[in-house]
């Protein structure tokens, strides 16, 4: 879009707005000019709020933007929780299928007697141990050992 400067009688200068004006009533300037005039203060305004509105929603989003940050990372974090619940199941499921159950007579009374003190027979404890570890186990306890 070409600009083309206003003939110096049009430029409107900031001091001489309300001078401006008073010209115009006492001198009997355009009707059309003044018509102009105020259509781009009206713009002026509207330009103004809507820059106020767009720094609003600018804000806006970038409280957005962190949220779903945080949102991303809290859901990476439950998607690893999630995937070891298969590990966990099958961990349970071995230690129960594990449970001792009584044979004859005489392990039933004793499991009768924990029960009545309160104390039910649990498995073995499932440990895992990493390979990388495991080589380093048998080192560490006859270390200590030795201590």
């Amino acid at each position: 879009m070409s600009h083309r400067p206003l003939p110096s009688h049009l430029r409107a200068h900031p001091s001489s707005a309300n001078h401006l004006q008073s010209a115009s009533s006492s001198t009997g300037a355009s009707p059309l000019l003044i018509a102009r005039i105020n259509e781009k203060r009206a713009e002026l305004a509207s330009l103004k709020e809507l820059r106020d509105l767009s720094a609003g929603l600018a804000d806006q989003m970038q409280t957005l933007e962190s949220k779903l940050a945080t949102l991303a990372d809290g859901t990476e974090a439950v998607a690893v929780v999630l995937a070891n619940w298969g590990a966990v199941l099958r961990a349970i499921g071995m230690a129960s299928a594990k449970i001792p159950k009584p044979k004859d007579a005489d392990a039933e009374g004793d499991a009768d007697e924990g029960r009545k003190d309160g104390t039910v027979p649990l498995p073995q404890t499932l440990v895992r141990i990493p390979t990388q570890q495991a080589a380093l186990l048998p080192q560490a306890s006859s270390g200590s050992a030795a201590d």
